[in-house]
Protein backbone atom coordinates (compact mmCIF):
# COMPACT_ATOMS: atom_id res chain seq x y z
CA UNK A 1 0.00 0.00 0.00
CA UNK A 2 1.44 3.23 -1.01
CA UNK A 3 -0.23 6.21 1.74
CA UNK A 4 -0.48 9.54 1.20
CA UNK A 5 -1.70 12.88 2.85
CA UNK A 6 -2.15 16.39 3.21
CA UNK A 7 -3.87 19.17 5.83
CA UNK A 8 -6.27 21.06 3.75
CA UNK A 9 -9.04 23.81 4.35
CA UNK A 10 -9.94 25.86 7.57
CA UNK A 11 -9.49 23.40 9.99
CA UNK A 12 -6.88 21.61 9.08
CA UNK A 13 -8.93 18.21 7.90
CA UNK A 14 -6.47 15.51 6.87
CA UNK A 15 -7.45 14.10 3.32
CA UNK A 16 -5.59 10.55 2.52
CA UNK A 17 -4.85 8.73 0.04
CA UNK A 18 -4.25 4.49 -0.42
CA UNK A 19 -2.96 3.16 -3.37
CA UNK A 20 -2.41 -0.22 -4.80
CA UNK A 21 0.91 0.35 -7.04
CA UNK A 22 0.65 -2.95 -8.80
CA UNK A 23 -2.93 -2.20 -9.72
CA UNK A 24 -2.21 1.32 -9.27
CA UNK A 25 -5.89 1.79 -8.05
CA UNK A 26 -6.57 4.44 -5.42
CA UNK A 27 -9.05 6.30 -3.08
CA UNK A 28 -9.28 8.88 -2.06
CA UNK A 29 -10.73 9.81 1.96
CA UNK A 30 -12.13 13.04 3.40
CA UNK A 31 -11.96 15.17 0.35
CA UNK A 32 -12.21 18.50 2.08
CA UNK A 33 -12.12 22.01 -0.10
CA UNK A 34 -9.74 22.48 -1.07
CA UNK A 35 -8.22 19.23 -2.13
CA UNK A 36 -8.82 19.20 -5.72
CA UNK A 37 -6.18 20.38 -6.94
CA UNK A 38 -4.02 17.73 -4.92
CA UNK A 39 -5.96 14.83 -5.56
CA UNK A 40 -5.60 15.04 -9.22
CA UNK A 41 -2.12 16.36 -9.89
CA UNK A 42 -0.82 13.65 -7.26
CA UNK A 43 -3.26 10.91 -9.24
CA UNK A 44 -1.90 12.20 -12.42
CA UNK A 45 1.79 12.31 -11.66
CA UNK A 46 1.69 8.62 -10.33
CA UNK A 47 -0.66 7.52 -13.54
CA UNK A 48 -3.15 5.71 -10.43
CA UNK A 49 -6.36 5.43 -11.40
CA UNK A 50 -9.03 6.99 -8.79
CA UNK A 51 -11.46 4.17 -7.84
CA UNK A 52 -13.92 4.94 -4.96
CA UNK A 53 -14.15 8.57 -3.26
CA UNK A 54 -14.91 7.53 0.92
CA UNK A 55 -16.56 10.17 3.17
CA UNK A 56 -15.84 9.22 7.14
CA UNK A 57 -18.81 11.06 8.04
CA UNK A 58 -21.17 14.01 6.64
CA UNK A 59 -19.24 17.05 8.13
CA UNK A 60 -18.71 19.69 5.91
CA UNK A 61 -14.98 19.93 6.30
CA UNK A 62 -14.43 16.25 4.72
CA UNK A 63 -17.32 16.44 1.74
CA UNK A 64 -17.11 19.63 0.53
CA UNK A 65 -14.82 18.83 -2.53
CA UNK A 66 -16.65 15.09 -2.85
CA UNK A 67 -18.67 16.50 -6.29
CA UNK A 68 -15.56 18.42 -7.44
CA UNK A 69 -13.00 14.97 -7.20
CA UNK A 70 -15.75 12.74 -8.46
CA UNK A 71 -16.43 15.52 -11.70
CA UNK A 72 -12.90 15.23 -12.34
CA UNK A 73 -12.28 11.58 -12.25
CA UNK A 74 -16.04 11.30 -14.86
CA UNK A 75 -13.50 13.71 -17.38
CA UNK A 76 -10.53 11.84 -16.73
CA UNK A 77 -12.52 8.31 -17.15
CA UNK A 78 -14.17 10.20 -20.45
CA UNK A 79 -10.51 10.95 -21.40
CA UNK A 80 -9.67 7.84 -21.69
CA UNK A 81 -12.01 5.83 -23.25
CA UNK A 82 -11.64 8.47 -26.08
CA UNK A 83 -7.95 7.59 -26.00
CA UNK A 84 -8.79 3.83 -26.23
CA UNK A 85 -11.44 3.92 -28.57
CA UNK A 86 -8.67 5.62 -31.20
CA UNK A 87 -5.89 3.43 -30.25
CA UNK A 88 -8.56 0.02 -30.99
CA UNK A 89 -11.41 1.42 -33.60
CA UNK A 90 -13.94 0.60 -30.69
CA UNK A 91 -15.32 2.14 -27.59
CA UNK A 92 -14.08 0.37 -24.15
CA UNK A 93 -16.05 -0.50 -21.27
CA UNK A 94 -15.71 2.06 -18.56
CA UNK A 95 -14.01 0.62 -15.12
CA UNK A 96 -16.64 -0.54 -12.18
CA UNK A 97 -16.13 1.06 -8.23
CA UNK A 98 -13.14 -1.57 -6.52
CA UNK A 99 -15.32 -1.49 -3.62
CA UNK A 100 -17.73 -4.43 -2.11
CA UNK A 101 -19.15 -2.24 0.31
CA UNK A 102 -22.00 -1.53 -1.09
CA UNK A 103 -23.82 -1.13 -4.78
CA UNK A 104 -22.38 1.53 -7.08
CA UNK A 105 -26.04 2.16 -8.68
CA UNK A 106 -26.34 5.73 -9.51
CA UNK A 107 -22.95 6.91 -10.31
CA UNK A 108 -21.94 7.82 -14.20
CA UNK A 109 -20.04 5.18 -15.98
CA UNK A 110 -16.31 5.10 -15.18
CA UNK A 111 -16.69 8.12 -12.49
CA UNK A 112 -15.38 6.82 -9.04
CA UNK A 113 -18.31 6.47 -6.75
CA UNK A 114 -19.01 8.65 -3.73
CA UNK A 115 -18.93 6.38 0.01
CA UNK A 116 -20.79 7.06 3.66
CA UNK A 117 -22.36 5.59 5.59
CA UNK A 118 -26.24 5.27 5.22
CA UNK A 119 -27.00 6.82 8.17
CA UNK A 120 -25.03 9.99 7.07
CA UNK A 121 -26.34 9.98 3.80
CA UNK A 122 -28.54 12.75 4.04
CA UNK A 123 -25.16 15.42 5.39
CA UNK A 124 -24.44 14.42 1.83
CA UNK A 125 -27.14 14.94 -0.01
CA UNK A 126 -27.95 18.42 1.67
CA UNK A 127 -25.01 19.74 3.55
CA UNK A 128 -25.30 21.75 6.30
CA UNK A 129 -22.74 24.25 6.99
CA UNK A 130 -22.43 24.68 10.57
CA UNK A 131 -19.14 27.08 10.60
CA UNK A 132 -18.54 26.45 6.96
CA UNK A 133 -16.88 29.47 5.57
CA UNK A 134 -17.87 28.66 2.33
CA UNK A 135 -20.56 26.72 0.38
CA UNK A 136 -20.48 23.20 0.65
CA UNK A 137 -21.88 21.59 -2.73
CA UNK A 138 -23.96 18.79 -2.24
CA UNK A 139 -23.02 15.40 -3.34
CA UNK A 140 -24.69 11.63 -3.60
CA UNK A 141 -23.37 8.42 -2.62
CA UNK A 142 -23.74 5.41 -4.10
CA UNK A 143 -21.73 3.48 -1.93
CA UNK A 144 -22.80 1.87 1.68
CA UNK A 145 -20.14 2.06 4.40
CA UNK A 146 -22.08 -0.28 6.79
CA UNK A 147 -21.10 -2.22 9.15
CA UNK A 148 -18.54 -5.01 8.55
CA UNK A 149 -18.37 -4.48 4.62
CA UNK A 150 -15.28 -3.84 2.74
CA UNK A 151 -13.55 -1.82 0.86
CA UNK A 152 -11.47 -3.97 -2.36
CA UNK A 153 -9.36 -2.29 -4.34
CA UNK A 154 -6.21 -3.90 -5.89
CA UNK A 155 -4.88 -6.05 -3.36
CA UNK A 156 -6.31 -4.03 -0.69
CA UNK A 157 -8.44 -4.77 1.78
CA UNK A 158 -10.64 -2.52 4.40
CA UNK A 159 -13.38 -3.27 6.74
CA UNK A 160 -15.62 -0.97 7.62
CA UNK A 161 -16.20 -0.45 11.47
CA UNK A 162 -19.81 1.53 11.92
CA UNK A 163 -18.27 3.79 15.32
CA UNK A 164 -21.18 6.61 15.88
CA UNK A 165 -21.04 9.03 18.47
CA UNK A 166 -19.26 12.33 15.87
CA UNK A 167 -21.92 11.60 14.10
CA UNK A 168 -24.88 8.57 13.67
CA UNK A 169 -22.76 7.47 10.60
CA UNK A 170 -19.31 7.63 11.55
CA UNK A 171 -17.01 4.99 10.14
CA UNK A 172 -13.54 3.56 10.59
CA UNK A 173 -11.65 2.09 7.82
CA UNK A 174 -9.52 -0.64 9.20
CA UNK A 175 -6.51 -2.43 7.14
CA UNK A 176 -5.77 -5.32 8.92
CA UNK A 177 -2.86 -6.90 6.66
CA UNK A 178 -0.69 -3.24 6.55
CA UNK A 179 -1.72 -2.26 10.27
CA UNK A 180 -3.90 0.37 9.50
CA UNK A 181 -6.71 2.17 11.19
CA UNK A 182 -8.13 5.12 9.44
CA UNK A 183 -10.52 6.33 12.53
CA UNK A 184 -12.04 9.65 11.02
CA UNK A 185 -13.30 12.17 14.11
CA UNK A 186 -13.74 9.19 16.38
CA UNK A 187 -10.17 8.92 18.00
CA UNK A 188 -7.50 11.27 17.45
CA UNK A 189 -4.57 11.76 19.48
CA UNK A 190 -5.12 11.67 23.34
CA UNK A 191 -8.60 12.55 22.37
CA UNK A 192 -11.83 11.75 20.26
CA UNK A 193 -14.49 14.01 18.28
CA UNK A 194 -16.66 16.46 19.40
CA UNK A 195 -20.48 14.84 20.63
CA UNK A 196 -22.12 18.30 20.64
CA UNK A 197 -22.59 18.77 17.41
CA UNK A 198 -26.26 17.72 15.50
CA UNK A 199 -25.79 13.76 15.50
CA UNK A 200 -23.39 13.49 18.34
CA UNK A 201 -23.72 10.82 21.40
CA UNK A 202 -21.27 10.34 24.96
CA UNK A 203 -23.31 7.27 25.38
CA UNK A 204 -22.14 6.05 21.50
CA UNK A 205 -18.86 7.73 21.57
CA UNK A 206 -17.79 5.82 24.78
CA UNK A 207 -18.96 2.81 23.40
CA UNK A 208 -17.25 2.95 19.71
CA UNK A 209 -13.71 4.13 22.08
CA UNK A 210 -14.30 1.22 24.05
CA UNK A 211 -14.88 -1.02 20.58
CA UNK A 212 -11.02 0.94 19.46
CA UNK A 213 -9.48 -0.22 22.79
CA UNK A 214 -9.79 -3.68 21.59
CA UNK A 215 -7.92 -3.44 18.69
CA UNK A 216 -3.94 -4.76 17.77
CA UNK A 217 -2.09 -1.96 19.83
CA UNK A 218 0.48 -2.07 16.94
CA UNK A 219 -2.44 -0.24 14.43
CA UNK A 220 -1.18 3.32 13.21
CA UNK A 221 -4.01 5.39 13.72
CA UNK A 222 -4.43 7.69 10.73
CA UNK A 223 -7.57 10.59 12.19
CA UNK A 224 -9.65 12.99 10.69
CA UNK A 225 -7.03 15.52 12.40
CA UNK A 226 -4.06 15.99 13.83
CA UNK A 227 -0.98 13.68 14.09
CA UNK A 228 -0.92 9.84 13.44
CA UNK A 229 -0.99 7.82 16.99
CA UNK A 230 -0.90 3.96 17.65
CA UNK A 231 -3.54 2.00 19.58
CA UNK A 232 -0.52 1.61 22.09
CA UNK A 233 -0.44 5.32 22.74
CA UNK A 234 -3.97 5.47 23.39
CA UNK A 235 -4.75 2.53 24.94
CA UNK A 236 -4.51 3.89 29.05
CA UNK A 237 -7.12 5.96 28.23
CA UNK A 238 -9.28 3.98 25.89
CA UNK A 239 -9.63 1.14 28.89
CA UNK A 240 -10.55 3.89 31.06
CA UNK A 241 -13.66 4.76 29.14
CA UNK A 242 -14.11 1.05 28.53
CA UNK A 243 -14.37 0.21 32.05
CA UNK A 244 -16.18 3.27 32.91
CA UNK A 245 -18.71 3.05 29.90
CA UNK A 246 -18.16 7.17 29.86
CA UNK A 247 -16.09 9.67 28.07
CA UNK A 248 -13.35 11.40 30.48
CA UNK A 249 -13.87 14.69 31.95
Amino acid sequence: MELLSRAVGPIATNVYILADPRSREAIAIDTAIPCLDWVSGLLVERGWTLKLIVSTHGHWDHVGDNAAVQAWSREQAAHALEHEAGGSGGTAAGSSAGSSAGSSAGSSAGEAPIAVHPLDRDRLLHPAPLFAPFEIPPSVPAVDLAEGGRVRFGEIDLEVLHTPGHTEGSVCLLSRADGLLLSGDTLFSGSWGRTDLPGGSDEQMAASLARLSDLDERLRVLPGHGETTTIAAERFWLERVKASGRLPR
